[in-house]
Order: C-alpha cells, then sequence, then structure tokens
C-alpha cells in the first residue's frame, strides 16, 4: 500500500495541524498568483518547503505518519479586514473596469433575485408620451411588475410627467394673470394630476414595505454568511479524520450556497473573503490530493464552459444582450464554482477577462452609435425651438390669424416630443428653451386676447341691451308699432359682433325666446281671422295627395318641369295656419323624395330642394323661420371650413408620400368632397340672405 493510500487511511489530525503552519507562510505567494477572478496579491513572493499545488515527485518530502505538531500554529490566519485592506493598497493590481461594472451589477440583483427582471423590462420612449399614457404606463407597471424592478422607468416617468405638468401650469398661470387675477391667488390641479400622485404614493408605499422586509432577511443572511466563513476557517483545528473534515468543508459549501443573498455593499467583499478562506482550505488539503483535484477538475471543467459561452457572446451583434448574459456566467463562475489548479488559474482567466472585454468594449460602442442618434434628435429640437420662436416674432391683428398661428404651434411641440431623447447634459437645457420659446408665444397670443375680451364683453352689453327691450316688448299688444320695432334689434342683433364663448348660447336663447314669444302672439291673432290659410291647408292636404301617388316617366327633363310646376302650385296656394305648417315638412319630405329619383346633379338638385323650402320659410312680417335658417346655416359653414382645414393640415403629413397611395388618395377625395359640401352650403347663404 502506498503512503498516500495510508494518507488517507489514517487520522490527519495532527498531519493536519503540521501542515497548517507551511500554508500559512503559502498564503502570500498565493495571494501573488493570478486568483480566478485575474485579480494577484501585492505581498512579496516567498519561497516555501512545499507547494500544495505542485506534483509529488516535486515537493519536498511529506511529513512522516509519526511526526506530530505539539500545539496549534502561533501565527493565526488572514483577518477579513485584511484581506479588504490588501486591495486598496498603491502596489495592487485593481480589476479591469468592464469587471467590475459586472460585479457592481450582480452584486445589485444579488440582494433579491426577481430584481434581475428589470433588465427585461422594455425600453420605451416616455418623452414622447402625452401626459395619459405616462399615467397608464405609470398604472401598468405597478400593477404588473414587481415594485424593486421599476425604479428607473417609473423615474424616467415621473420626470416627464412633472415636465409636461409645469408647461400646462405655466400656460394656466399665463391665462389667469392675463385676465387681471393676482399671482397669489393663483392655483391649478386637474383630475391627472390627482391621479398621478396617487399611483406615485401606492408606489413608494410599496416599495417602503419591501425595502423593510428585505432588510431584516439581507442582515439575517449576511450573519449566516459570516459565521460559515468562520466554520471553514475553524475546519483547520478540528480533530477529525480529514476525509470527515472534506465532508464538513462540503456541507459548508452547500450552506454557503443557500444562505440567501445579502446587502449589495457587503456581496463583494463577503464572497472575496469566502473564496479566500476556500483556497487556504484547498491549500491544506494537499495531503489527500484526490479530493483537492477532483474538485480542481470539475471547477476547470466548469470554467472552460462558461468561457467557451462568453467567447460565443462575444461574437453576438446585440451587445446589450450578450452582457447579461456575461453577468451571468461571471456569477456562476464567482457564486457557484471554486478554485482550480494554480497552473490554470491565469490561463483561464486570461480568456474568460478577454472575452469579457470585447462584450464590453462592444457595448461601449453600441452607447456610442445612441450618443450619436441623441446628438441627431438635440439638432432637430433646436431646429424646432429655432421655428417657434420664429412663429412667436409674427405679430399678427385677427382672432383667425391666431387661431392658424396656435395650430401650427401645436403641431411644432408634437414634433419635439416626437423627435426622440438627447444627451442627457443637454436635457434640461433644451427643456429650458422650448418652454421658453413656446412662453413667449402665449404671452402674445394671451396679450391679443385679453384686448379682444374687451371688445367681446362690449358686445356682451349691446346684445344685453337688445334682450331688455325684446323681453319688455314681448307681451305689447300694439302690434302695429313693435313689430317694426321687433324686426329692428333682430337686425341690430346680427350686426353686433362676438361675445365671450361661455355667454353666446345662454343669451341667444334668452333673445329668440321673446322674439318668439311675441311673434307668436302676432300670428296667433291674425291666423284666428285669416280663413284663408285653413283653406290653404285643405287644398294643400289634397295637393300632398296627389303629389305622393304622382308617377314619373323617366325623363329627367321632363320630370324636373313636372316637380316645378307641382311646386309652383303649391306656393300659390299660400300660408297655412301657424299650428298646420306640418304640411310644409311632408311636402318637402315628398318633393325630396321625388327629386331623388331623378338623375340630376347632386348639387343642382339641393338647390333647388333648397329653393322650395325658402318659399315655406318665407313669412310676411315674420323673419323667426328665415333666422333660424340664418343661423343654422352659417353654424354648418364654419364646421365643413374647420373640418376642411382639418383635411389639408393632415394631407402636410403625406408630403412626401405619392398622390397615388390610397391613404392619401382618400385623404385627397374627402377635401374635394368637403369642397363640394361648402360651396352648397355657401350658395344657400347667399340665396337667403337675398330674401332680407
Amino acid at each position: 500500500m502506498s503512503e498516500k493510500d495510508n494518507l488517507q487511511d489514517a487520522d490527519g489530525n495532527d498531519i493536519l495541524k503540521k501542515e497548517a503552519i507551511a500554508a500559512e507562510e503559502t498564503v502570500a505567494d498565493d495571494f501573488n498568483s493570478p486568483n480566478d477572478d485575474g485579480t494577484a496579491s501585492d505581498t512579496t513572493e516567498t519561497s516555501v518547503s512545499a507547494d500544495a499545488n505542485n506534483s509529488p515527485e516535486e515537493t519536498a518530502p511529506e511529513t512522516p505518519k509519526s511526526e506530530v505538531v505539539a500545539e496549534t500554529p502561533s501565527k493565526s490566519f488572514e483577518t477579513d479586514s485584511e484581506i479588504k485592506s490588501k486591495s486598496d493598497e498603491p502596489t495592487a493590481k485593481k480589476k479591469d473596469a468592464y469587471v467590475e461594472e459586472i460585479e457592481e451589477s450582480n452584486a445589485e440583483d444579488a440582494e433579491d433575485d426577481s430584481n434581475v427582471e428589470r433588465h427585461s423590462l422594455e425600453d420605451k420612449d416616455y418623452h414622447s408620451m402625452s401626459m395619459e399614457q405616462l399615467v397608464d404606463e405609470f398604472e401598468s407597471l405597478l400593477k404588473n411588475k414587481k415594485v424593486q424592478t421599476i425604479k428607473s422607468p417609473v423615474e424616467e416617468i415621473k420626470n416627464e410627467f412633472n415636465s409636461k405638468f409645469s408647461e400646462i401650469l405655466e400656460e394656466k398661470k399665463e391665462d389667469f394673470l392675463s385676465e387681471g387675477g393676482n399671482e397669489i391667488d393663483f392655483y391649478y390641479s386637474s383630475p391627472l394630476k390627482k391621479r398621478f400622485n396617487s399611483i406615485y404614493n401606492d408606489y413608494r408605499t410599496n416599495l417602503n414595505a419591501y425595502y423593510k422586509t428585505l432588510e431584516t432577511n439581507l442582515k439575517s443572511n449576511l450573519e449566516k454568511r459570516l459565521r460559515i466563513i468562520e466554520d471553514i476557517k475553524g475546519l483547520l483545528n478540528v480533530e477529525e479524520n480529514i476525509n470527515t473534515t472534506y465532508k464538513l468543508f462540503k456541507d459548508l459549501q452547500e450552506e454557503w450556497r443557500t444562505a440567501g443573498p445579502i446587502p449589495r455593499d457587503k456581496y463583494n467583499n463577503a464572497w472575496n473573503t469566502y473564496h479566500h478562506h476556500v483556497e487556504i482550505f484547498y491549500d491544506f488539503l494537499h495531503l489527500n490530493r484526490d479530493l483537492r483535484d477532483m474538485d480542481f477538475k470539475h471547477n476547470l471543467e466548469q470554467k472552460l464552459k462558461i468561457i467557451d459561452r462568453a467567447e460565443e457572446l462575444a461574437k453576438d451583434d446585440n451587445s446589450n444582450r450578450a452582457f447579461r448574459e456575461l453577468q451571468v456566467l461571471h456569477k456562476m463562475w464567482k457564486e457557484d464554482l471554486g478554485p482550480v489548479d494554480k497552473e490554470h488559474r491565469e490561463a483561464i482567466w486570461e480568456r474568460f477577462s478577454n472575452a469579457t472585454k470585447t462584450i464590453h468594449d462592444k457595448r461601449q460602442a453600441y452607447y456610442a452609435n445612441v450618443d450619436k442618434a441623441h446628438e441627431a434628435n438635440l439638432e432637430k429640437k433646436q431646429a424646432i425651438i429655432a421655428k417657434i420662436e420664429e412663429v412667436a416674432k409674427d405679430d399678427v391683428s385677427s382672432h383667425q390669424a391666431w387661431q392658424n398661428k396656435i395650430k401650427v404651434i401645436e403641431g411644432l411641440r408634437t414634433e419635439f416630443f416626437n423627435a426622440g431623447k438627447v444627451p442627457i447634459k443637454m436635457n434640461e437645457a433644451t427643456w429650458a428653451k422650448f418652454k421658453g420659446a413656446v412662453r413667449t408665444f402665449n404671452k402674445k397670443k394671451n396679450t391679443f386676447y385679453k384686448s379682444l375680451k374687451k371688445d367681446q364683453y362690449t358686445n356682451l352689453q349691446k346684445k344685453l341691451d337688445l334682450i331688455k327691450i325684446a323681453e319688455d316688448n314681448k307681451d305689447n299688444d300694439d302690434f302695429e308699432t313693435v313689430t317694426p320695432l321687433m324686426k329692428k334689434i333682430q337686425n341690430d342683433w346680427k350686426h353686433i359682433g362676438h361675445v365671450p364663448r361661455k355667454d353666446s348660447d345662454k343669451i341667444w336663447k334668452r333673445f329668440k325666446a321673446a322674439c318668439n314669444h311675441y311673434f307668436d302672439k302676432v300670428n296667433a291673432e291674425r291666423n284666428a281671422a285669416n280663413k284663408e290659410q285653413e283653406e290653404a291647408f285643405e287644398n294643400k292636404s289634397k295637393l300632398l295627395d296627389e303629389l305622393k301617388d304622382l308617377k314619373l316617366s323617366g325623363v329627367a327633363e321632363q320630370d324636373l318641369e313636372t316637380i316645378k310646376q307641382k311646386t309652383e302650385e303649391w306656393n300659390a296656394l299660400g300660408q297655412v295656419p301657424q299650428n298646420k305648417r306640418f304640411i310644409e315638412g311632408k311636402f318637402n319630405k315628398t318633393v325630396d323624395g321625388l327629386f331623388n329619383n331623378l338623375k340630376l346633379d347632386k348639387s343642382e338638385v339641393e338647390m333647388i330642394k333648397f329653393e322650395n323650402k325658402l318659399e315655406s320659410l318665407s313669412q310676411p312680417d315674420d323673419t323667426r323661420l328665415l333666422d333660424n335658417e340664418h343661423h343654422f346655416i352659417r353654424k354648418k359653414i364654419d364646421e365643413v371650413r374647420g373640418e376642411l382645414n382639418q383635411l389639408e393640415n393632415n394631407l402636410q403629413f403625406f408630403s412626401n408620400i405619392d398622390e397615388s397611395n390610397p391613404l392619401v388618395k382618400d385623404v385627397l377625395k374627402n377635401i374635394e368632397n368637403h369642397k363640394e359640401n361648402l360651396a352648397v352650403w355657401e350658395e344657400k347663404f347667399k340665396k337667403l340672405k337675398e330674401l332680407y
């Protein structure tokens, strides 16, 4: 039986103590050679009588079995603080920056396994989102993601929301001051702001609760890991068979692997201390080479697999994805695997470090390209700001001109937010310049509308005076005197300019109610004594029945002439009583049905129908129906013009797209339809004005 076999079967306590003295002296030498993480000790290299990593043929003769150590070595092991202080000495070789970056990120992830999910969050352009979209995104993150993983996007969302809200706040403040308010009295909030604040409070509450629970667990796990380190250090003094000691060591390693997360600021120091004492144990274990070499071989095989994967990742064009997986590989290297034989340490670390550096350099190049894109975005935003400043310089003096400028500014604001991110160092200055340009425009706009409001309030007072006249005379029975007066104030009303929008509908309803009340009385008085209107109603009822049964020839010109004759016949029958004017609507509906069967130009038919309608609306000494139609047509013209302007603005977005594009063709067709529609309404308005 060989001496090696005898050593494995022997009670190795005394021999282990003897070797402890030699191994203590080799610690300085071990830390001068490259560690698995590529670092090296700064202590002076010393020669030793026996190197635990050399082969038996190269080492000094082993201590005989009968030779024992009388007492525990007087030299103590290096303390954790001594290990840490070594790395701080000026002569120590520092880790490369790209390794430190990975270790810092892994330390952060190590506090909580789920924290790594933050890397998988979609990178979104929050700057281009509206305030409503930002709040929805915030709410979705809080609802669907773990609170500890969303810190970065939440911070970005908060900054973007506050910036946009501050812009609105300044606009509201300008409006408030332009209307004569005192700055000290200004206050503005919104449901959206309240909703954001509520979600943010929930986020803070959940985050604080998470950290409170985490703190307790991290502290407990750290104490457990420090105790394991002490237990490993104490194995050198255990009076056990060496195989039993090795089993205890493996149990402690397994306990370390399952000990749970610790604070990120303690992570690297704890792991370095742990590896330090694991290596010391292996150095002392050189008497039992089979046990040590089996672990070294396993660790080498696994680390070579890690290196192979890292070198594959170095060829991956997706630098961010490669970096994330590289973090996992470094975590496995550090947390899952122990040391390898010294002869391999420097070589394998060199390969792993080179692959790591390649991935790091690719990632840095990627971010350099991102920075270039941000610089391009900065140029775009600066150009947009210049356009806003140019629009603000141009002075105009009409409401419509200002409305057009407002639309231009709104378009530029949208362009600004959609232009993308700018370099972080320029973000605050760019945002401030943008807000300043918009603020200058708003001040000019508010000055104009402040002056305009003075005129509107003057017009309001004029219309209120007319309302008083109408209400004072609505029950007057002196029809001969009051009727011309009521017609006059109706005409005066039309020629008074705009009033504040908030008052427009309200005062119109009051004025209309007073006038209608008076003319209803006039018509009621006349209808009571007007038998001709009753006869007209009877005759029109008969004619309406004939029209319902009328069969057209199918020849457009001939049928058109027939319809015109029937219409003239209808109009010749005269007016019907006020309470029976519904028959006019039935007639118009019947005639419309006949016109629909004619193959004529749509606009021509529409105007013929309208002229027939005007005949029924025109009443002697009563313009109420015409007034209502006048108001209705003006409103329709404004609506169609507004829709046409919007479509023409939208067309600007397709300036670089061929007109054969289906979407562009659809917009152009829609614009043409609106133009035709507008022409018809304007022609109707012209016809209506001829009756006044």
